[in-house]
């Protein structure tokens, strides 16, 4: 069957209405279940071995293409400012979707990338990433469901001028992100600090220190074994902790403050709290809306994009557009006592088949 004979109704973009993010600031937010676990590489080699973790009842797998390599923690970027965007309209009101519509301008200032078209043409690679990268997870089952897979992205296009400038993007995020995201007991806001964190491993650590250490005076202890595990590193517990110790000397983490503690030949990290300037998280949503590696830049940060539509907005043409985190997770900090422990004119899209 031609592209022109394929029947609309297999993009989910035929079918869902769009959020269409405007100018605006938007606290960056992260999801818990992608703070605390393996989703990502945290290198930014290209890889293609699959991560595999179990702890309990909760078992993370993914699995990267060789066209395209896993997606990483800086890819990750995208899914944090998506969520960002989701929760600060819903806080105010809008109706939100899984499919997002933007200016890559917009996105990539609010996560403190440059524009220029080399950052572009990264931006478009992690979108790749995102959406060739399978999860199959355990993590929030449904009573009748073992496991889901899913990509990061489900289908993804720019939209062009006639000369190639692109005007505008747009993707649909998994419907088991999206749940994740509007349930605001599964979000928490991050310091915009993070988006300077430089090194994979530290960013993987701050999310993990604030899913767990959060605002708790005694902070958070791993053992180091354990911290290995969860971050699905390939280098080995030895090599891991050298990173670790590394980063301890250097104290990166905005808000928080390592220390590295030895019991015997055991060795541990202690993550506490120090002059957060992460926010609670905010009012609760009660509706879930409509609905329906390399780096992808350099680091610093600015303002954010935001807002959604009450009634529909376009980007094409041009539109005027006038806590205390005291959970701890399931798991055991300790691998010996774990728990279980308007339409776009000219639109290129990469759907999934």
């Amino acid at each position: 069957m031609s592209p022109r004979q394929r029947p609309l109704s297999l993009s989910e973009r035929s079918r869902l209405d769009p959020f269409v993010v405007a100018t605006g600031d938007a606290s960056p937010r992260d999801q818990r279940d992608l703070m605390e676990r393996p989703f990502f590489s945290l290198a930014k080699a290209k890889r293609t071995s699959p991560i595999h973790y179990e702890a309990g009842d909760i078992r993370v797998e993914v699995f990267a293409v060789p066209e395209h390599g896993m997606a990483t923690i800086w890819d990750a970027d995208i899914l944090i400012w998506a969520a960002s965007q989701i929760v600060e309209a819903a806080n105010l009101g809008f109706q939100t979707s899984r499919f997002l519509r933007f200016t890559p301008y917009q996105l990539l200032t609010a996560i403190g990338r440059q524009t220029g078209s080399r950052d572009y043409r990264l931006l478009k690679g992690a979108l790749a990433r995102l959406q060739s990268t399978v999860i199959r997870t355990t993590i929030r089952n449904g009573e009748h469901w073992r496991r889901q897979q899913f990509s990061w992205i489900n289908e993804w296009g720019e939209c062009t001028t006639r000369d190639g400038r692109v005007e505008g993007m747009e993707f649909v995020l998994p419907d088991w992100l999206y749940r994740g995201v509007i349930d605001r007991s599964l979000v928490l806001a991050i310091d915009p600090a993070y988006f300077r964190l430089t090194g994979g491993i530290e960013r993987w650590l701050y999310r993990v220190a604030r899913k767990h250490a959060g605002r708790q005076p005694a902070g958070w202890t791993f053992e180091i074994a354990h911290l290995h595990a969860k971050s699905g590193s390939q280098a080995r517990v030895s090599d891991f902790a050298i990173d670790i110790r590394r980063i301890v000397a250097r104290q990166p983490l905005p808000g928080y403050r390592l220390a590295l503690e030895r019991t015997g030949r055991q060795e541990r990290l202690h993550i506490r709290p120090i002059n957060l300037s992460t926010g609670p998280v905010d009012g609760v949503v009660d509706a879930i809306g409509t609905s329906g590696a390399n780096g992808i830049g350099i680091s610093g940060v600015a303002g954010s994009g935001l807002r959604a539509r009450k009634s529909q907005l376009t980007l094409w043409p041009e539109t005027a557009i006038p806590s205390l985190n005291l959970e701890s997770n399931n798991e055991s900090n300790f691998l010996l006592e774990r728990g279980d422990g308007g339409k776009p004119p000219r639109c290129r899209r990469s759907a999934r088949s």
